[in-house]
């Protein structure tokens, strides 16, 4: 029993449940032989449960997923806000630090002997910390 549609197929490799088996258009009853037998019969039983969970999996599926899909754009979204966000206090945080890394030059150069200083003051104090 195979079942086709005119729709067109979505982008996941996994039928949905319009065009899987036991769909909506495969609902109409059931298809029982008259001398199939009990083993027929049972066997028509069984592929209709089968259909019918295989039909209401589907649906869960369907559910689910019409249900997550606009929290995952909006998480999208504020993921991608956030980088953007990260993106441009790198850039002041660069900027920033190229300001004081200028002035910092500017300061040794009008004060080398005050430089000098700050930085023996500041080397012991870090050797007497890590001793």
């Amino acid at each position: 029993m195979e079942h086709t549609t005119d729709k067109p197929t979505s982008s996941t490799p996994f039928p949905t449940s319009e065009n899987s088996p036991g769909g909506p258009s495969s609902r109409g009853g059931s298809s029982t032989g008259s001398t199939g037998g009990s083993s027929s019969m049972a066997s028509n039983r069984s592929d209709e449960l089968l259909n019918r969970v295989v039909q209401t999996a589907h649906e869960t599926i369907d559910r689910l997923a019409g249900t997550a899909a606009p929290h995952v754009h909006r998480l999208h979204e504020q993921v991608s806000h956030a980088g953007e966000s990260l993106h441009l206090n790198g850039s002041d945080l660069s900027a920033m630090s190229d300001e004081w890394a200028n002035s910092l030059r500017n300061s040794v150069r009008e004060h080398p002997i005050a430089a000098m200083a700050t930085a023996l003051a500041v080397g012991m104090l870090v050797a007497r910390i890590t001793r």
